[in-house]
């Protein structure tokens, strides 16, 4: 019971990260800020499963997936090449750590609450294919 109190006291607040992330002025920072959000927003729907709580499990996937999108969003808009930009690439291995540990909650999901994470899933690892043809492609 004080595990499920406690999950909706802090969803507000896990909720207002995200706000706060989008009021960074620097993008390249934004899109760092979006990425550590999203890595505890996986530890929030880790524990709302835990704790029974589908309706605080999806939201927090939903935020997971709302702040790579920041993420990426950030970075395109430097409007710098991504070849040779280091948050381009720590965006790709931190969507990777994130993709993996996605893999880990649907694993000890029950088998009729796997399609949320597989979900976010997908959506991820075509950010990650995204990043990765960014950073591999030629200079225009």
């Amino acid at each position: 019971m004080t595990v499920v109190l406690a999950l909706v006291l802090t969803l507000p607040l896990a909720f207002a990260d995200i706000a706060g992330v989008k009021s960074e002025p620097d993008p390249e920072r934004r899109s760092e800020l979006a990425l550590t959000n999203a890595d505890k927003a996986i530890d929030t729907a880790r524990q709302a499963y835990n704790g029974g709580d589908k309706d605080a499990e999806q939201a927090a996937l939903n935020e997971v997936q709302q702040s790579v999108d920041v993420s990426i969003e950030s970075l395109e808009s430097t409007h710098k090449h991504a070849r040779n930009n280091k948050y381009y690439k720590r965006a790709e291995l931190k969507v990777g750590a994130l993709l993996r540990r996605l893999r880990s909650l649907r694993d000890e999901t029950a088998f009729d609450g796997r399609q949320a994470v597989e979900a976010v899933m997908n959506h991820l690892s075509d950010v990650h294919d995204q990043l990765i043809n960014a950073i591999m492609s030629k200079k225009k």
